[in-house]
Order: C-alpha cells, then structure tokens, then sequence
C-alpha cells in the first residue's frame, strides 16, 4: 500500500500539469490499496479553495469521489465531520481538529474563528468563542 502525497492526489483530480497528471492518474489506476493521512486530505482541501478557488461543493465531490474509491484507506470518520463542516459553510481542516479533539478526550472547542464554532454550537457541542472570554 502506497501512502498518497497531496500533490499526487491534486495531479490525479486536477489538469493543471497534462504530462504529471497522466502520470498520477496511470500510477494511482494500478494500485490494489492507497493509503490516505489526514494532513495530505486537509492539504488538498485546502489547495483546492486558496489556490484553485473552487467552491466548496466541488471540493466536496471532489473528496467524497476520491475517498468512496473502495482502494483507499483513511479515517473516514474524521472526513465524515470535515465535509460536515465544510457542507455547513465552515473549514474542512476545522472540522477535523473538533473531530480528532474529542477523539483523544477533548470536550471544548476553544477558537477565535467564529464560524467554526457556531456551527459545533449548532451541533450542540461544547465550544468557546475566545473573544467571547474576556
């Protein structure tokens, strides 16, 4: 089992590099299992907002395609509550931090991002806004 780069992911999904994109896609396609880190699946969720400048939607399908491919192995559950986020209008990245928190045993979400936490609010979840703290 291989462990994907981001940049091997953005070059399989994105035409930006026709010869590196061939590539990857012709690699990835040979493949029996590829393993997928959280690190690499927020990288590419966030090259294809700040960089490519797609909308969220897209990303979404984009990550939902690639992680439904029955070879790959990842946290799904962490994804799962990243695309939560990310389909609230929120950061996927942050989504996974509030998941993998509460995973290891934390209980409050503390951030100065207003939108992460109103949607863990929304949720029901314990969070901080920390301008709200003082």
């Amino acid at each position: 089992m291989i462990i994907a780069d981001t940049n091997l992911l953005l070059r399989a999904v994105l035409d930006d590099d026709v010869w590196q994109s061939h590539l990857a896609r012709r690699y990835l396609a040979e493949l029996d299992a590829i393993a997928l880190p959280l690190p690499a699946i927020c990288e590419f969720v966030w090259v294809l907002s700040r960089s490519y400048k797609l909308d969220a939607p897209d990303i979404a399908l984009s990550l939902r395609k690639l992680v439904d491919d029955p070879r790959i192995s990842c946290n799904r559950d962490a994804v799962e509550a990243g695309l939560a986020f990310l389909d609230a209008g929120g950061d996927f990245a942050d989504g996974v931090i509030e998941f993998e928190g509460r995973r290891v045993g934390g209980d409050t979400f503390v951030s100065f991002d207003k939108r992460a936490v109103a949607i863990i609010r929304a949720k029901g979840r314990d969070c901080l806004l920390l301008s709200d703290a003082g």
